[in-house]
């Protein structure tokens, strides 16, 4: 079961890692981003080296038992240099990367000699590492230095998160940046974990479930935080582009295959790659852009009494601020197809069918969208029928 567990979220870690690396490839002056992707690839690896069978297979290849555990935490120290150097680049420190770089990397070596010398068995450990060898002065002090290295990087990267979340005000950055402090705080009580675990053994008294129960668990929820809030910053505006294109899709289909002119056709072969998610955001954008280029091209054949009949009937029906501009807005759009396609241009024409403009992007997206689920309400066709009775009379 640890095995399926820990290899899924190392796949997923590793397809973050991918999906990381290849925009860093394309940004590379972006030392932040590259960051990121280096301790990403920490916490994947982590993952990966975590599953038991993994780890055995990995000892038995090089011969040496439970050497997966030092290039486990290895990965987790990588990790912590990496939130040391962001640290180090959010606060504008004079300390030099360098110098931490050489400081992690002595302190490191020393850890990792201290497991060379102490490591008393070949017996392989990879759940019950801490506490098969809490009497062992080498590998205790391989384990000490390891949490504090760790503890220090989660400590700062979890303030500095938390302080530059309240800046971004609700921005999908700062969702990420908040989740990333959660699982930095939630990596900090795994480190207390492993130290009481320390102190109680020491005292004589063993306490297993603690420190390979609860801490291996709250390390895993860490890590699939960190590893969320790394990702939350690039998919977050992608799942909203992805749900802004399906409720806008139906209205512009319907309301480009009757106005055809205001489709950029030389770009259209972009939607339709072998890859669904790609450019999602200027999908979005570029719908919502051929949806307003139609409204404004129908502005003219639209009465000025579509506007009205549609506020009475949709105050009738109880709509709010936000629901009854929508619904106008769409019956205008139905009635200026409709008058188009007849080639009425009526006088008085509406003054405007473009409600939401001049708005913040996010919130124009949203309110178009309410005017496509508004666009077939059986409410416009009462408005575009009592339309055509108002229509014929003024005829006779």
């Amino acid at each position: 079961m640890f095995d399926v567990v820990y290899l899924c979220f190392g796949a997923a870690a590793w397809a973050i890692v991918a999906y990381k690396a290849r925009a860093w490839w394309r940004d590379r002056s972006n030392t932040d981003l590259g960051l990121a992707c280096v301790m990403t690839a920490g916490v994947a690896n982590v993952f990966l080296l975590s599953a038991p069978s993994v780890y055995r297979w990995f000892d038995r290849l090089l011969g040496v038992a439970n050497l997966a555990m030092v290039f486990l935490y290895s990965s987790v120290v990588v990790f912590a240099t990496g939130a040391l150097l962001l640290m180090l680049r959010w606060t504008g420190s004079a300390v030099r990367p360098r110098t931490v770089l050489t400081a992690v990397g002595a302190v490191w070596a020393v850890a990792v000699t201290g497991f060379a010398v102490g490591r008393p068995d070949s017996v392989e450990h990879p759940r019950d590492f801490s506490t098969a060898y809490a009497d062992a002065p080498g590998v205790v002090t391989f384990l000490v230095l390891y949490l504090a290295i760790f503890g220090t990087g989660l400590a700062g990267l979890g303030v500095l998160c938390q302080r530059y979340a309240t800046t971004l005000r609700g921005s999908w950055l700062a969702r990420g940046l908040l989740v990333l402090a959660a699982g930095c705080w939630l990596g900090l009580a795994y480190c207390a974990c492993k130290v009481l675990g320390f102190l109680f053994s020491w005292a004589g008294r063993d306490l297993p479930w603690l420190s390979n129960g609860v801490a291996p668990l709250t390390a895993s929820v860490a890590a699939l935080l960190v590893l969320s809030g790394f990702a939350v910053p690039a998919l977050g505006p992608r799942a909203s582009a992805w749900r802004r294109l399906r409720r806008l899709d139906p209205l512009w289909r319907e309301v480009t295959a009757r106005a055809p002119e205001v489709s950029v056709a030389t770009v259209r072969p972009r939607w339709t790659g072998w890859w669904p998610f790609a450019d999602l955001e200027w999908r979005a954008n570029r719908q919502m852009a051929e949806i307003r280029d139609v409204q404004r091209g129908v502005r003219r054949h639209v009465e000025a009494e579509t506007l009205e009949i549609a506020r009475v009937k949709g105050r009738a029906a109880g709509l709010g601020d936000w629901q009854l501009a929508a619904f106008v807005e769409a019956a205008a759009l139905r009635r200026g197809l409709l008058n188009q396609a007849a080639g009425r241009v009526p006088v008085p024409g509406a003054d405007s069918v473009v409600v939401a403009t001049g708005v913040e992007p996010a919130q124009e997206h949203e309110h178009l969208a309410r005017v496509a689920e508004a666009y077939h309400r059986p409410l416009i066709d009462e408005v575009l029928e009592e339309l055509g009775e108002r229509t014929a009379a003024q005829r006779q």
